[in-house]
């Protein structure tokens, strides 16, 4: 698969997105992991509640992506490198909110 780049403009602010925050981490869907293991990731990892971690795990099935933390550089590249060491395909961006 290749990845089609994320435009700024097409990114949406979420409530728990900072415009202050200069880098996101996005979540890819793929076709290897299961909704529920995507689900448990974002709970174990990230700490969302339940219910969050149930509504980007569908916005990542239904949309293709989710954006699933913001912060500095260094912190998005480990959130990175922790969705990877999940298995999943996750990539960063400078924030343009």
């Amino acid at each position: 698969m290749s990845a089609q780049p994320v435009h700024d403009n097409e990114i949406e602010q979420d409530e728990f997105l900072s415009p202050a925050d200069p880098w996101v981490t996005i979540v890819w869907n793929d076709p290897v992991n299961l909704m529920s293991y995507v689900a448990y990731v974002f709970e174990s990892y990230f700490g969302f509640s339940q219910a969050r971690a149930k509504a980007l795990m569908l916005q990542v099935h239904n949309e293709g992506r989710a954006l699933v933390s913001t912060g500095t550089r260094e912190k998005v590249e480990l959130d990175v490198q922790a969705m990877h060491g999940y298995g999943l395909w996750a990539t960063m961006q400078k924030n343009g909110l």
